[in-house]
């Protein structure tokens, strides 16, 4: 039985295994450019300006900028391996999400981006996710009624498009 807990922690799971494909440079380049960006607001901006704001208010507008450029950062390199694991273009994504202004390429990446590819267990092939056979050897990768391709669930006794009876014997290629 599925209780609310177990949701919030397969998204926790999903969250982190998205975050895990964030590239080791940019775990790096992130503080760099935080403490750089910080130390700019906080040595040049305000030295000893007399109209400079006050001390906790100019702590907060130099922290603001350098934890976006720093997130940003955290952004490119997710976007950047992403786009790499869907089969698309790393350079070109990247370089769009850098260089369109307004986060328009973020968006743009988030709305474009292909599903994320697979390889096939038995021909080694890289395919789509969501399709149901191998277009290289037709290894079935979801479990279908033999009477009229429908998917079906490996406990279903009949196929509840067609009332097909299913057989409980594994079949070949799916192993269910």
């Amino acid at each position: 039985m599925t209780t609310p807990n177990n949701i919030v922690y397969r998204e926790k799971k999903g969250l982190k295994k998205e975050l895990a494909i964030i590239p080791a440079w940019a775990y790096v380049l992130a503080p760099i450019v935080f403490v750089c960006i910080a130390s700019v607001f906080g040595w040049f901006v305000w030295p000893h300006a007399e109209n400079a704001p006050g001390f906790p208010f100019q702590i907060f507008l130099s922290l603001l900028p350098a934890t976006f450029l720093a997130f940003l950062v955290l952004m490119i390199g997710y976007v950047n391996r992403d786009a790499g694991r869907r089969g698309m273009s790393r350079m070109l994504w990247t370089l769009v999400v850098i260089f369109v202004p307004n986060a328009l390429g973020f968006i743009l990446y988030f709305l474009l981006r292909n599903p994320i590819q697979t390889e096939c267990p038995k021909c080694r092939s890289v395919v789509n996710r969501e399709i149901n056979y191998c277009p290289k050897c037709g290894y079935s990768f979801h479990p279908t009624c033999a009477h009229c391709k429908a998917p079906i669930r490996p406990d279903d006794a009949f196929c509840g498009k067609c009332g097909h009876g299913l057989t409980t014997e594994p079949s070949p290629q799916t192993g269910v």
